[in-house]
């Protein structure tokens, strides 16, 4: 058994405080952006430059944060202490994966449509990045002792501060699913294929992955044993298999 002691506050200045969770953030743009650049370079995108790339940077942020902090509060939407104005407080914690997802592609299509670029050629390379942040983002959850799993007795379980009992480090399996899904990606990318196959591979891995770790994630069930985002999973994984099989044939 292993016992959570982690500090989530780097340090702290008067009343500011800089947290590991945000530096998870800080990178994964920067990452994204010189990703995204080294792609730019090898002309895998047709009609975007450094300047477009700069443009696009800031859709990404915009759109992801607040995607995520949307999607947050609609699954809090029954808590009798939610208060709408909360949303802006980001220092607070609170992002929904799902929420960003959404809010991420619905910012590269208007992106795509406003510079004339082919959302396939820019979602095909942007999944790449995105997985390498979301490995950061679930490491620094497990920073913060937050979003753990069940119960249980496994060797390797960790007893958190304000939960009962020793319990799996959820936060670290969807961390390396993440990695696993970068890594996967960035061998398919390698390979002749059509595009937007990388994107729908994306959303078929970390549908199908995030659904089966959640079983091991202590989230309020809402129908038939599963929880809001085994459900929402459930969805990407049965989309983009049968998406991809229609391109296949």
């Amino acid at each position: 058994m292993l016992i959570h002691n982690i500090d989530p506050v780097l340090f702290s200045i008067g009343g500011f405080e800089l947290r590991y969770y945000s530096l998870a953030y800080i990178f994964g743009f920067l990452l994204a952006y010189f990703i995204l650049l080294h792609f730019v370079k090898k002309g895998k995108i047709e009609n975007i430059d450094r300047d477009k790339l700069d443009s696009y940077l800031i859709y990404v942020i915009l759109g992801s944060v607040i995607g995520a902090r949307l999607g947050y509060f609609f699954s809090k939407v029954q808590d009798p202490f939610l208060n709408i104005l909360d949303i802006v407080k980001v220092w607070e914690g609170g992002m929904a994966f799902h929420g960003g997802l959404i809010g991420l592609v619905i910012v590269t299509l208007l992106f795509c449509k406003k510079y004339k670029i082919k959302f396939y050629e820019l979602a095909d390379v942007m999944v790449i990045p995105a997985a390498l942040a979301l490995f950061l983002g679930r490491v620094m959850n497990f920073v913060n002792g937050e979003l753990v799993g069940i119960k249980s007795n496994v060797s390797w379980c960790v007893q958190f501060s304000n939960y009962e009992g020793c319990r799996h480090p959820s936060q670290l399996y969807e961390s390396l699913k993440n990695l696993f899904i970068f890594f996967v990606l960035i061998i398919y990318n390698k390979k002749e294929r059509k595009s937007g196959t990388l994107f729908w591979l994306f959303i078929l891995l970390y549908g199908g992955l995030r659904f089966l770790i959640t079983f091991l994630r202590d989230d309020p069930r809402i129908f038939l044993n599963l929880s809001g985002g085994q459900w929402l999973s459930l969805s990407m994984f049965l989309i983009a298999l049968v998406v991809l099989i229609r391109r296949k044939n």
